[in-house]
């Protein structure tokens, strides 16, 4: 685990906080081994996820590189790169959900 991560998690208020730490979790417990570090001024995750906590929610990343677009249509955003789901409490993580589009990003 990455210090610097964990002091970005740290300064969230809450429920942001809770909820970083929970999507953290989730992504180090599926892929023990991922590189997490400070990039672009936000928590990533072996080039293919982030987490940023935003001033109502917080959105976890998932690089979109060879997926199709019925897998792409599965996440919010526009950007050519990353789409992401946005997560606005801790009680309404998907854990099952997040879990599979984690293992569908990192099969491509």
């Amino acid at each position: 685990m990455d210090n610097k991560v964990g002091e970005y998690i740290e300064k969230q208020k809450s429920p942001q906080k809770e909820i970083c730490q929970k999507l953290r979790g989730i992504i180090l417990n599926t892929f023990p081994d991922i590189k997490e570090e400070m990039k672009y001024g936000v928590p990533y995750y072996g080039n293919k996820y982030y987490i940023v906590a935003l001033k109502t929610h917080v959105n976890i990343g998932f690089s979109i590189k060879n997926l199709t677009k019925k897998e792409i249509s599965l996440l919010e955003g526009s950007s050519k790169t990353m789409r992401h789901l946005k997560v606005n409490s801790i009680e309404t993580i998907n854990e099952d959900k997040i879990l599979k589009l984690l293992k569908m990003v990192m099969d491509k």
